[in-house]
């Protein structure tokens, strides 16, 4: 079995974004798994290597043409949520983006299979794309295995000393996208007098495209956030200083209204760092009953799960051990022996 996988997130603004980590995590696992006649090439664009079995491309775009519509091997297509269809207003794509959802909604049909990250967002591309029920796997993600618990004082120190943090903070980590509700995160904390410390390039963005509605999001954190001292951006972190801000934050809150899978509870988790986050979504299958979960569209409530994440200190204790156990279940060698299954499934009927 010779696979081709399409690097093309890792070279792009997407490699260090749920995309590019995916790719990189996923190519990484696939090659500790190899067995006896599997290999993995890795390709990028069109330049489709022409002694491989199948071909994998490990993202979908909406909205952009990633998908070529003349497939010359049987082909697989991972799409990790569908985003931009379940809030139609605030990601508009526009006359060429309609046109060019039309023609990837069309290119779809020719992929044999797809893989997702959980059996909500197979619930939304059978429902937008009219994708097959049946040729849909669910193969969810994992933390990655870098991230534990940091317990060196030295190093946590260094670490709160470093981005200037306060001895009691709200973690939270990602994009400043709509559906990931960071401007109710900042007020739910302000709710409850807590600060919050928030990782990714984004929320420290300058120089950005202001008049595009995708970015209101954004334009209304940093309004919201402006020279304010309760609120700390810190940017892009390393792997190795991120499992120290979950070793040190109070609890980590991702409140999003959608999310396709939230890889960042699961590191959470894997750090003791209590979460709190959204009971919509795909959150109830990843978090299970280890975290607290709360109306994303009520600052209340997310401040009131915020409050006795911290707060409760015998319920704090219960969920804490208890992500540890859920972040077990989690590990990119399951993900990649799973996705072998795919594979397998797909040049198995091929090759009838």
């Amino acid at each position: 079995m010779r696979v081709a996988v399409d690097v093309s997130g890792l070279k792009t603004g997407h490699q260090f974004r749920g995309v590019g980590i995916y790719t990189r995590r996923l190519t990484e696992a696939l090659k500790k798994n190899s067995f006896a006649g599997f290999s993995l090439v890795e390709f990028e664009g069109n330049n489709i290597p022409s002694e491989s079995d199948l071909v994998h491309h490990p993202f979908f775009d909406f909205f952009f043409l990633s998908l070529p519509l003349l497939k010359a091997k049987p082909t697989i297509v991972t799409i990790h949520d569908c985003t931009p269809l379940v809030f139609p207003e605030n990601y508009p794509p526009g006359l060429k983006g309609s046109l060019k959802y039309q023609i990837q909604k069309f290119s779809l049909k020719g992929v044999k299979r797809v893989i997702t990250d959980s059996q909500n967002s197979k619930k939304d591309i059978v429902h937008f794309l009219n994708y097959p029920e049946d040729r849909i796997d669910v193969v969810p993600l994992a933390a990655g295995n870098e991230l534990k618990k940091i317990t060196d004082f030295k190093t946590l120190e260094a670490i709160k000393r470093k981005y200037l943090l306060p001895g009691k903070f709200v973690l939270y980590v990602g994009d400043v996208n709509y559906n990931k509700n960071l401007p109710g995160l900042v007020k739910a904390c302000r709710k409850i007098g807590i600060s919050l410390a928030v990782v990714g390039k984004q929320a420290v963005s300058e120089n950005f495209d202001r008049g595009n509605i995708e970015n209101k999001p954004l334009i209304d954190f940093l309004k919201l956030v402006d020279e304010s001292k309760d609120v700390f951006r810190l940017g892009f972190v390393k792997e190795e200083e991120l499992a120290g801000l979950y070793s040190l934050a109070a609890c980590y809150c991702q409140p999003s209204f959608y999310e396709g899978f939230g890889m960042q509870v699961l590191e959470a988790m894997g750090c003791g760092c209590p979460v709190v986050a959204s009971e919509t979504s795909s959150f109830p299958e990843v978090a299970g009953k280890a975290a607290t979960l709360v109306n994303p569209d009520s600052i209340e409530n997310i401040a009131e799960g915020i409050k006795k994440t911290i707060e409760d200190q015998e319920f704090r204790d219960k969920i804490i051990k208890a992500g540890f156990t859920q972040v077990k279940k989690f590990s990119w060698q399951k993900t990649a022996r799973e996705t072998i299954k795919v594979y397998e499934k797909v040049l198995e009927k091929h090759n009838r």
